[in-house]
């Protein structure tokens, strides 16, 4: 039977629209359970209320910004390539930028709807408040993946060549940058300064309606682990497919024969493949009575990837004429994925030694916390990095003696394999999203006066896992931005090869860009950090001032000013949004006008090489951090209020700045540079040979 390019092209489009409408019938379903306690209601129309007004003042300077970028890229384009090109190239990177932001407002709504339902279904029981809360990631984690994959292929149909639509990878990284940066130093300067006050200083519990800045703290989980991972996951899946694409398309132009058309699309075909997979394997989080419930989520995980290997091969066999090689590299990718997932939970779990020997470390002070926690932080980077490393080995390997010695399609490989991680972003991201709507389902319990059996017997095990889905989703992002960034690498190398055919490395200008490369996510993160404590420290004054003029707060005689606290935090990451952007959007452009195309190839792969190890160390370690702390708050080692506690609790506000906003940060960073460069390489290679 022969299938042609233009079915293959539908079967994507009506895969990306199934996933809405189905993302679309589960938002239905739980939108529809009525919320009829009045103190929850409140609470969560007050978390609304917050993240509302964050996203809408933050999402007005992104724009602002995209905007002049807009006008640039269209001025560069119209001199350089004429209006044909200029046009589209501009309208590719609105339609990402746009994509982006809606797909983090998607993630935020929801979760902010499912997160009252699902604290107000835990009076039922454990299990049906899992079932609500996955069903709200459900509709994040379709949503983004169809979306992203609706609007590649409709680009795809429309332009039918990669090259123009790198724009619209750039418009998606460029406001995941921003949304993870601005997100990110919200959610955990809230929540370190509202720790810092409020458990450290006064004493009281986590979430205790008596902390000013208890709703700004539950205001970040939805505005940093919701929309900010949205955006995240939406550009993720962009720059992975797209780049696959590119690549292709770049190897077709010169090998037609060996690759052709069908090369270009497989990567769509795979993403429709797994939209499909992740709707089948949702059905699969069940859990019994004695199951844990992370093993309850990773059924729902495996069976999306079991799925997914099935219709890969359907996808090899009619476009690849069922070559082996192409079909192992998706194999390669989905092991990746599953091995890095397996990592990140043994440093990150309460069931593994890592965050055990942390917890434990507590107990002789904060500073034994803190060196124990970095240190098992440096050691989770080695494995993963084996592990990328073997995956660029066997698919390279593979495809490289498959394809007679082709060192092109050993690149495409590569690419392959960073598509067919792909097959769990649905699923992946259905699991991250679970964590920040249990987080805030406990936050609103305990502020609701909730009998102490439903949050410590529900929502508090369900928090707890949510940790390390969160974790687990920041490894995966990592992971497959790291393969993405080598196939954009490659692209990106292809396109200087006629007038630079190899790339030394004892090349001066090479080592220079390697170094400014990689050089560049310290530095990018130094600001983040510097904006979380400058964050935390307006929000430790001010709830210091309001427990000082209304002492009656903390005897529940009096009401705390939540709204204060929500602007000041507000106010502070806004403030501190602009610079480490546009460090990230100027370096690349900078070195490639001044040192010229070789030393930009340096500043990639730098990027790349350092960026990949300090995303995983400040995740990984921030995660195991946090668990330490909940895994005293346990009753370990003197439960809380204990000096081990006190202790955990400050180096959980060193791993808050280090897992939810610095580290995942570097994954749009080091993506941007990628494609900002792509974007502009052709400028930059006639700029070189004009002043040559």
């Amino acid at each position: 039977m022969i299938i042609s390019e233009l079915d293959w092209e539908l079967f994507v489009l009506i895969s990306a629209l199934l996933g809405l409408l189905y993302a679309g019938i589960q938002s239905y379903l739980l939108l529809k359970i009525p919320v009829t306690e009045e103190k929850p209601l409140s609470i969560a129309k007050s978390i609304m209320e917050g993240s509302n007004a964050f996203m809408k003042r933050q999402y007005k300077s992104i724009f602002t910004f995209a905007i002049f970028l807009a006008i640039l890229i269209f001025i560069a384009f119209y001199f350089s390539e004429g209006l044909g090109n200029a046009w589209k190239v501009t309208l590719g990177f609105l339609v990402g930028a746009i994509g982006s932001a809606v797909a983090g407002l998607i993630g935020m709504n929801i979760s902010i709807r499912a997160n009252v339902r699902t604290a107000i279904t835990a009076k039922k029981g454990l299990n049906p408040a899992l079932r609500l809360a996955f069903r709200g990631g459900t509709v994040t984690g379709l949503s983004v993946a169809s979306l992203a994959l609706l609007g590649l292929i409709v680009f795809y149909m429309w332009f039918g060549n990669p090259q123009l639509m790198v724009g619209y990878i750039f418009g998606a990284s460029l406001v995941s940058l921003f949304a993870r940066v601005g997100g990110g130093i919200y959610t955990k300067g809230a929540d370190v300064g509202a720790d810092l006050v409020g458990k450290v200083e006064a004493g009281i519990p986590e979430d205790d309606p008596r902390n000013p800045a208890v709703i700004a703290d539950n205001v970040g989980d939805n505005v940093g682990d919701c929309a900010g991972m949205g955006a995240d996951l939406f550009e993720t899946y962009v720059v992975t497919a797209l780049s696959s694409m590119l690549l292709a398309y770049l190897i077709y132009l010169s090998y037609p024969s060996v690759i052709g058309q069908n090369g270009v699309i497989l990567p769509l075909v795979i993403g429709g493949f797994a939209i499909l997979a992740t709707i089948i394997g949702t059905f699969f989080v069940r859990k019994n009575e004695k199951e844990r419930i992370m093993r309850a989520l990773y059924k729902g995980l495996i069976a999306t990837v079991i799925i997914s290997a099935v219709f890969f091969y359907i996808a090899d066999y009619y476009l690849m004429n069922g070559n082996v090689a192409i079909y192992v590299d998706s194999l390669v990718g989905i092991v990746i994925m599953l091995i890095m997932v397996y990592i990140t939970e043994y440093y990150t779990s309460e069931r593994y030694a890592p965050v055990a020997k942390i917890a434990k470390a507590s107990v002789t002070g904060t500073g034994t916390n803190i060196i124990t926690g970095l240190a098992y932080g440096l050691q989770a980077v080695f494995i993963p990095a084996v592990v990328i490393v073997s995956g660029i080995i066997i698919s390279y390997g593979i495809t490289f003696y498959s394809f007679g010695q082709n060192a092109q399609m050993g690149l495409y490989g590569i690419a392959i394999a960073a598509a067919s991680m792909l097959s769990a972003t649905g699923i992946i991201i259905s699991i991250d999203s679970y964590g920040p709507i249990t987080d805030n389902a406990g936050g609103i319990a305990e502020m609701s006066g909730f009998d102490e059996k439903t949050r410590k017997e529900v929502t508090d095990p369900l928090d707890a896992v949510g940790n390390t889905t969160k974790a687990v989703t920041k490894g995966y992002a990592i992971g497959s931005a790291a393969l993405a960034a080598l196939t954009l690498f490659a692209a990106y190398k292809t396109v200087i090869s006629s007038q630079f055919p190899q790339i030394e490395i004892d090349n001066p200008l090479v080592v220079s860009g390697l170094i400014i490369g990689a050089a560049l996510p310290f530095f990018f993160t130094s600001f983040l950090m510097n904006a979380v404590g400058k964050a935390a420290f307006a929000i430790v004054e001010e709830v210091r001032r309001q427990f000082k003029e209304k002492p009656k707060i903390l005897e529940w005689q009096d009401k705390p000013d939540y709204g204060k606290a929500v602007d000041i935090v507000t106010k502070e990451a806004l403030r501190q949004l602009m610079v480490p952007a546009i460090v990230a959007v100027l370096t690349p452009i900078l070195v490639g006008f001044i040192l010229g195309p070789l030393a930009l190839a340096g500043v990639l792969l730098g990027v790349i090489l350092s960026g990949f190890p300090l995303a995983i160390m400040m995740t990984v370690g921030g995660g195991a951090w946090d668990n330490a702390k909940k895994y005293i708050e346990q009753g370990n080692y003197g439960g809380k209020g204990s000096e081990a506690h006190k202790a955990a609790v400050v180096g959980d506000t060193v791993g808050d700045a280090t897992k939810d906003t610095a580290g995942p940060a570097i994954n749009p960073l080091v993506k941007v540079v990628n494609t900002i460069s792509i974007l502009f390489v052709v400028i930059i290679l006639t700029h070189y040979l004009i002043h040559l």
